[in-house]
């Protein structure tokens, strides 16, 4: 059992930055796989990123690519994702996710879901 706690959203201009925080409790974290993954109003969830176990492979959305980074550190069980260059279409609500697989940009991957951090960009 992984519990998942998101922070760090908030309202930002476009061309600028956040960094988003998951915390992970529960099971050691170095056992799983993370990914980001947003939702939008009257959208599907989509796929941002992904980051192996170890931290050695990551992965990106195209939509993402060049701006954004995730990142990890298991000693304090936290997977983040900076976002810079912010753009409008970049306004949702962010959630962490953690599965026992590879890193995969399927949502049903993933077992343990956070409760989400929104985020608004305007223009």
């Amino acid at each position: 059992q992984v519990r998942l706690v998101e922070s760090g959203g908030g309202l930002v201009q476009a061309g600028g930055s956040l960094r988003l925080s998951c915390a992970a409790s529960g099971t050691p974290f170095s056992m799983y796989a993370m990914g980001w993954f947003r939702q939008a109003p009257g959208k599907e969830r989509e796929y941002v990123a992904a980051i192996s176990r170890s931290a050695a492979y990551t992965n990106y959305a195209d939509s993402v690519k060049g701006r954004f980074t995730i990142s990890r550190n298991n000693a304090v069980n936290t997977v983040n994702l900076q976002m810079n260059s912010l753009k409008p279409e970049d306004t949702a609500v962010y959630y962490c996710a953690a599965t026992s697989g590879s890193t995969s940009p399927d949502t049903r991957s993933y077992v343990y879901w956070g409760q989400g951090t929104q985020v608004t960009v305007s223009s």
